[in-house]
């Protein structure tokens, strides 16, 4: 059994729910599209008291179970208007689970910023948050665990959610306390300033109780000896995800000066600083950590440590989508350049995607050069201080581009596209397009599966695959970068489920659960008022041939979508109506 909190933040009142079995599994993913779909939330100001935002932590939070301990945050997106799951390492969801709870929602909006307090004994306190406003996460973290002790883990508004920025996520804390998972994508931080939420403070615990315990921690240990055996799992600990760089760069679909070119380091021009090979070298001859675990018990730990010249941490962590976003993409090629950036937007609580999606329609504008470490850092400042070029930045790459008048915008639904051109990386181009999330990679990303002479159809059907793989996933708190042991061990996870919580689920249920999330979050998007066109790429990318592969995207929206009804039997709109 799982609690689950509904607060009410007009009144500060807090109901308690009990989920069990099936209820305590369906979380997630799953149970934000759900909940949202059952109370209308399609139709509402995203940024009004009527926008729940949901805290959902995985069937197996507060366990030793590896990359287990996944948060989900959700609500109706201010930056796209439609559904957003944004996900989260940390501690936040393994703290929730300690506590025997599922996850809780925030209904309404407080008239005073408060702290909310849940602790291990006693009633939920709403604190004053004036001590912390307006402070970066950095700062505000501390001052948080110096009132409530180091045994916490903390949920944190920072100071550009305060002022509602679109580009604002919420900030979670990693094990040694840093305030740097961020549940990043499609504004999830401006919906908790709205709701003046300054921080979450959860009490830490123990393992909570599973229904067969037992068998539980048996097949935790098996899952964690197929991960230290699977090759592709080793890549990710030796190299984190900055590896992804060096494949980018190599087939040309790095996104390179605002997507005009596919890579930043041709063969003969020296490494590629940006890549996982380069950054795990340099960070071994500084003293730092190329191997870390963003959360408790992970044993693939992809996160890092990167440190400067003199061994002293400049940022953790440095990951290949803020390598592609704000290094390549914005024309920077110096990985401690891109770490120092990384760390104030960390600080700010941003979403590094958006915001060097955004750098880059900024230069394409003609407001700086590529490659303008400075013009990069006042921007930055500018966001800081919440001043009118500031907030303007803060609203995102669709609205700064339309204010500028820029004609090249990567962008789908209004989000900023993630670290992969579709022009040469088709799978997780036709996913970014599909999904109701807007342009977000995590949905089904598939970069080296190989597209040549491969048609629509046939990639639209990988890409299917991998977001119903990807939405269970999701939903089960489980981290996508275990799905070469997930994906081809569907019993394994199955049997724990019914070990946690007393199910008699079969196998088929991961995808059946994955497909159920798709369906809802479509059918969100369309009561949001979405169509078809809302899917298509920017008109660039199938305009402008990318080098160096001079190749132009060639999927269309139409014809993705006529693909996509009939795998699922029939047209899109009935399939999930």
């Amino acid at each position: 059994m799982r609690k689950y909190l509904h607060i009410d933040l007009g009144d500060r009142s807090v109901e308690t729910e009990e989920l069990q079995g099936e209820a305590a599994i369906r979380l997630g993913r799953h149970y934000i599209v759900k909940t949202l779909l059952e109370r209308g939330v399609a139709t509402v100001d995203p940024l009004s008291p009527d926008n729940p935002l949901i805290f959902s932590a995985g069937p197996f939070a507060g366990s030793s179970f590896s990359n287990a301990n996944r948060l989900s945050v959700g609500c109706k997106s201010p930056l796209t208007g439609g559904i957003k799951e944004a996900n989260s390492g940390g501690t936040f969801a393994f703290a929730l689970g300690q506590l025997k709870m599922a996850g809780l929602t925030l209904n309404g909006a407080s008239d005073d910023w408060v702290v909310i307090r849940i602790p291990k004994e006693g009633e939920i306190s709403f604190d004053d948050a004036g001590p912390y406003l307006g402070k970066g996460n950095i700062e505000a973290a501390a001052l948080l665990r110096e009132k409530y002790g180091k045994k916490v883990s903390l949920g944190i508004c920072g100071p550009v959610g305060e002022y509602l920025g679109l580009v604002a996520g919420i900030a979670f804390t990693d094990p040694e306390g840093r305030p740097v998972r961020l549940a990043a994508r499609g504004g999830v931080g401006a919906v908790m300033g709205s709701k003046k939420v300054k921080a979450i403070v959860v009490d830490t615990d123990r393992m909570p109780p599973f229904h067969d315990r037992k068998k539980l921690m048996g097949s935790i240990r098996e899952y964690g000896k197929l991960l230290k055996a699977e090759p592709a799992i080793k890549a990710f600990t030796d190299y984190g995800t900055a590896m992804v760089g060096d494949f980018t760069n190599k087939i040309g679909g790095l996104p390179t000066r605002n997507f005009s070119s596919g890579t930043l380091v041709g063969s003969d021009e020296g490494p590629m600083k940006l890549g996982g090979t380069f950054i795990r070298e340099r960070t071994l001859e500084r003293g730092g950590e190329p191997a870390h675990a963003c959360m408790p018990g992970c044993l693939i730990k992809c996160s890092n440590v990167y440190v400067d010249d003199q061994g002293e941490e400049i940022v953790s962590p440095l990951e290949y989508e803020t390598l592609g976003l704000i290094g390549s993409n914005c024309g920077l090629t110096d990985p401690d350049d891109v770490a120092r950036l990384n760390h104030e937007a960390n600080d700010l609580g941003v979403d590094t995607i958006e915001i060097g999606a955004t750098l880059g329609v900024l230069m394409e504008a003609g407001q700086a050069e590529f490659g303008d470490l400075a013009f990069m850092q006042q921007a930055l400042d500018d966001i800081r201080a919440g001043n009118e070029r500031g907030r303007l930045l803060a609203q995102g790459t669709a609205r700064v581009g339309a204010h500028y008048q820029v004609a090249r915008v990567p962008v789908i639904k209004g989000q900023g596209i993630s670290a992969y051109d579709p022009r040469v990386i088709e799978v997780t181009g036709i996913s970014m397009m599909l999904t109701a999330q807007g342009a977000d990679h995590t949905v089904g990303n598939m970069p080296t599966y190989k597209c040549t002479d491969k048609t629509t159809a046939e990639l639209v059907e990988v890409s299917l695959e991998a977001q119903i793989q990807c939405a269970a996933a999701d939903s089960l708190g489980l981290c996508i970068f275990g799905r070469s042991v997930t994906n081809t061990h569907m019993e394994l996870i199955v049997t724990a489920l019914n070990d946690a919580h007393g199910t008699d689920f079969e196998p088929a249920f991961i995808m059946e659960l994955g497909r159920e999330v798709l369906e809802m979050e479509w059918r969100f998007n369309r009561q949001a008022g979405f169509t078809e066109a809302d899917d298509e790429l920017p008109s660039f990318f199938y305009d402008e041939a990318l080098a160096p592969s001079d190749k132009t995207a060639r999927h269309r929206a139409a014809e993705v979508n006529r693909a996509l009804s009939e795998l699922l039997g029939g047209a899109k709109e009935g399939a999930v109506s």
